[in-house]
């Protein structure tokens, strides 16, 4: 079982030059992420004069969150993996890749670049509303949940499919896109019931610059629940009993 490589790390783990590099390109890849997804909900606020949100809204919003992710997870690839997420960070943490020390340098750092993001965003549009996560009146904070687990499950499901799953091959060129494409496609399906988040750093940067924490922990446990059950499911029985094999050339 995955479970059982998981590993608290060597306490010099934690001043490492190259665990705070890592660190480093976490927080500003996050960031980047953050300041140009929620910021594309306040422009499109800006523009409509703060109309509820339309189709056009909707799409807007995958796209900036799926093409800044995108460039977010591809500028720190090489140098901490780019989880740009909680979540992501948490699964690769259950699956053994990363240890609870490491963890939790990048959990500081995601976190920082959130709320420095929602920050600048302030500061920026001369004191607007920065986006904020919220549960839409027409659904519970169950359903909510639920929405997180799943949205989240494909989140790093896809990331243990293209980023980290030792025969990836040459579909690792793919994966910051592959990983964009999941959330631009999520946020279209939840956006409009609870915003769809699948990222607590996301969440925790502009709710505390709004202070709001309206149904907070939704947006903290659904996407660590989804995350850990990807985790588990991907390397139990993909790659913890050599199952992933790829398509025969043949076949395709």
């Amino acid at each position: 079982m995955p479970i059982n490589r998981i590993a608290v790390g060597r306490p010099e783990e934690a001043y490492h030059p190259d665990a705070l590099k890592a660190a480093l390109a976490e927080f500003f890849s996050t960031l980047i992420f953050v300041f140009a997804g929620q910021g594309a909900g306040m422009a499109y606020s800006k523009l409509t004069n703060g109309a509820s949100t339309s189709p056009s809204g909707l799409i807007a919003a995958a796209l900036a969150h799926g093409f800044g992710l995108f460039v977010a997870v591809s500028i720190a690839a090489n140098i901490s993996g780019g989880h740009v997420n909680p979540a992501v960070t948490f699964g690769a943490f259950i699956g053994g890749y990363i240890t609870l020390l490491r963890s939790l340098l990048y959990w500081i750092a995601q976190l920082l670049g959130a709320v420095i993001a929602a920050l600048l965003l302030k500061l920026s549009t001369d004191g607007m509303t920065v986006s904020y996560f919220a549960v839409a009146d027409s659904i519970s904070v169950w359903n909510a949940l639920v929405l997180e687990i799943v949205m989240t499950f494909g989140l790093v499901y896809t990331v243990y499919a293209t980023a980290i799953d030792p025969r990836r091959g040459s579909l690792a060129i793919i994966a910051p896109l592959a990983i964009g494409l999941i959330v631009a496609a999520n946020i279209l399906v939840g956006g409009p019931f609870d915003g769809a988040s699948m990222n607590p750093a996301v969440t925790f940067g502009p709710s505390l610059v709004q202070w709001n924490w309206d149904h907070h922990w939704v947006y903290w446990l659904g996407p660590f629940i989804g995350a850990g059950i990807a985790a588990l499911v991907y390397e139990s029985f993909f790659i913890g009993y050599g199952n992933h094999q790829a398509v025969p050339t043949t076949e395709v």
